[in-house]
């Protein structure tokens, strides 16, 4: 018996470990085929372009990643926001509203953006602290209902917005190197010092790693989680500046894409931590290149649909291989 389980073992464990690696590997060999298939896609003014798209995404990643390292990694029971793109989406919406249709100054839309922003947060933080409803319905619930009051404000149509400030974030460039992208590098380091190297970051991360040891330590858990969700809107709130650059205004449904590649980039993520756990860093590392691959695939001529279908399918093999880490730790 004893021969067979140092056999099976180490073949248990390459078989975990090769699954675990899936989804990594699998975008290294998408990104190897788009390279073969666009040679420009390592231009620098295609990187420039990779960076400058992908920065909607990265900031919503930064409080997906704040949330699912407070209510741990697991897809089902621990920490996730699915409101944070809804929540960008409402707060562009009011910007684009109150900057073009009603010639409000730029620090009163950012008021009300911000209000509906905290709002989000509170939400949020009610329905999973103080009612215990699990994160993935509180928030998937939360961002419905954004979405509805969203379309109420836009009246469902697009808004084009050409105030001076979105402009600048979209066109302006520092050195050869857009605006958008450094500011959203500052965000990038703000977020990362504060989960990783700060003493409140480590409570965070107890907390995800176990409430239960967390509490017997003394750590106030539900305040902890209640903060994370309340960073994640204000992700929300950064990233709806970004989502009016990119776009020239506001678009209605354009958060559904945004979901996409936040959740896919948040856990691909995960792949780059030595012990396979969600990182501030490798989300918003797995955020670039998800947007790499939008470009290529768009630079190759990919239907948009299929597109879609193939980030669909990415995201099915990443939250199964997070889960399967999980339960392996377990």
């Amino acid at each position: 018996m004893s021969g067979t389980n140092s056999v099976s073992r180490p073949a248990l464990f390459s078989a975990g470990a090769l699954f675990s690696a899936a989804p990594l590997i699998i975008f290294i060999v998408l990104l190897i085929y788009l390279g073969i298939s666009a040679p420009n896609l390592t231009d620098p003014a295609t990187i420039n372009l990779i960076l400058k798209q992908s920065v909607p995404t990265v900031v919503v990643c930064l409080g997906l990643a704040t949330v699912v390292v407070a209510g741990g990694d697991d897809v089902v029971s621990g920490g996730i926001d699915l409101s944070i793109p809804a929540t960008a989406i409402i707060c562009a919406g009011i910007l684009a509203d109150q900057l073009t249709n009603h010639g409000s100054p730029l620090w009163s839309a950012i008021a009300l953006a911000a209000v509906a922003a905290v709002t989000m947060g509170v939400l949020n933080a009610v329905l999973v602290v103080a009612i215990g409803m699990t994160p993935l319905l509180a928030t998937l619930a939360s961002s419905v209902a954004a979405v509805g009051v969203t379309k109420v404000i836009t009246s469902s149509r697009r808004i084009n917005v050409d105030h001076p400030f979105v402009i600048y974030i979209r066109d302006a460039n520092v050195a050869g190197v857009p605006s958008a992208v450094l500011i959203a590098a500052v965000f990038v380091l703000l977020f990362c010092f504060a989960v990783h190297r700060t003493r409140w970051g480590m409570q965070l991360q107890a907390v995800g790693g176990s409430r239960d040891a967390a509490e017997v330590s003394g750590i106030k858990t539900s305040s902890l989680v209640a903060q994370s969700f309340f960073i994640a809107a204000l992700a929300g709130f950064l990233a709806s500046f970004f989502v009016l650059a990119r776009g020239s205004g506001s678009t209605p449904g354009s958060e559904e894409n945004l979901l996409l590649e936040m959740v896919l980039a948040t856990f691909l993520g995960a792949a780059f931590s030595p012990r396979r756990i969600v990182t501030v860093w490798g989300a918003v590392l797995g955020a670039v290149l998800v947007t790499a691959l939008s470009v290529g695939f768009k630079s190759i001529g990919v239907n948009v649909f299929w597109t879609g279908c193939i980030k669909g399918t990415l995201i099915l093999i990443v939250v199964a291989s997070a889960a399967y880490s999980g339960r392996a730790q377990s």
